[in-house]
């Protein structure tokens, strides 16, 4: 299964999104490469939302992007809301319940 996963960086109120087979191990990954990427300029990062997407990881990929081009703050905080429900290109997504409890 090929997961969404939603990271928060609380001291840079930026968010980043993006998909993994282990999306747990890969905020370890994340918050501890030695690379200078994205992720690493806004450490601490906090997984704040999973999604089950697909066992394709190519249908995966293109739910990130389609998250990704929206380049909005607003679809991405929906999304972490446990109350939202997926719909449209994102009505494939399944909430991995206990990462927000």
């Amino acid at each position: 299964m090929i997961y969404i996963y939603i990271l928060h960086s609380k001291s840079a109120s930026k968010y980043y999104v993006g998909s993994s087979e282990d999306p747990f191990k890969r905020l370890e990954k994340h918050n501890t490469s030695s690379f200078n990427t994205f992720t690493s300029k806004y450490r601490p990062w906090v997984l704040v939302a999973v999604f089950k997407a697909s066992q394709a990881r190519g249908k995966a990929e293109q739910v990130e992007r389609f998250i990704k081009k929206q380049k909005s703050k607003i679809v991405i905080e929906k999304l972490i809301d446990p109350s939202f429900v997926p719909t449209g290109k994102l009505a494939q997504l399944v909430r991995v319940p206990h990462v927000r409890d």
